[in-house]
């Protein structure tokens, strides 16, 4: 279990020496109610770097906790750096390449996150944007999954899915999402610059960030279910995408 302990951090002042030396943290868990000194710091040192707090009981803190001395604090650390959005269009003008980019819209199974991660490293795409909230960050689960592609593709973390996309229209790049009820992927022109959105396990890509997206395409299925598992969906479209850059 250690390579996952490795990046839960308990205790107030392990806490907000992470903070301090510049580890970077996921999510806070802690205990509703508590005001005092320490407590009162992590929580300004959260809001200065834009991390989650979700606030729980006392019985869900001990639940979580593994040492058993949480102090009303348990803090999830990322097992990578994270990206700027900046860093990826930078890949992509290095390699000489139109920009190919995964969006992630609230994947919560680390597995899927870290499958996908593998997938885009293997189509050629230059990066990975992840939400902040309501979706699994890079936790040692992801980098295992990923089978090492963590080391070489950038994920960045974004606040608003929505209004990023928006700014990356201006760098040209048109947006594709997976959804059931689209056209059929052969039939859309997915060359150029390129952004590939893949939904949340269960309720798929959300209204306000499919509502942005330029193409809705749709996975021909012959079987007797309704939907392909989301890292799988990612891998079949993004291999579309590849086979029509190559074209």
């Amino acid at each position: 279990m250690m390579e996952q302990n490795e990046f839960r951090i308990e205790g107030r002042n392990a806490v907000i020496e992470a903070f301090r030396s510049g580890k970077p943290i996921d999510k806070i868990f802690m205990l509703d109610g508590c005001q005092d000194g320490p407590i009162m710091t992590i929580k300004r040192e959260a809001k200065k770097h834009n991390v989650l707090i979700k606030y729980v009981t006392r019985d869900r803190l001990d639940q979580l906790s593994e040492t058993g001395k949480h102090q009303g604090v348990i803090a999830y650390g990322a097992a990578y750096e994270y990206a700027e959005v900046e860093d990826i269009l930078a890949k992509a003008r290095e390699k000489g390449e139109d920009p190919f980019i995964f969006i992630l819209d609230n994947i919560e199974d680390p597995h899927n996150l870290g499958a996908i991660i593998r997938t885009a490293n293997l189509a050629g795409a230059h990066g990975v944007i992840i939400p902040k909230n309501r979706a699994v960050g890079l936790t040692a689960t992801v980098a295992k999954a990923s089978a090492g592609a963590l080391a070489y593709t950038p994920v960045a973390k974004v606040t608003n899915l929505a209004q990023t996309i928006e700014e990356l229209k201006k760098e040209g790049i048109w947006f594709v999402c997976a959804d059931m009820g689209g056209e059929t992927m052969y039939k859309l022109n997915l060359t150029g610059p390129i952004g590939l959105v893949i939904g949340n396990e269960g309720s798929g890509v959300g209204r306000l960030v499919k509502d942005k997206c330029d193409f809705v395409a749709s996975i021909p299925m012959k079987g007797d279910i309704d939907s392909l598992n989301a890292s799988v969906a990612a891998g079949v479209l993004a291999f579309e995408i590849v086979r029509q850059r190559n074209a």
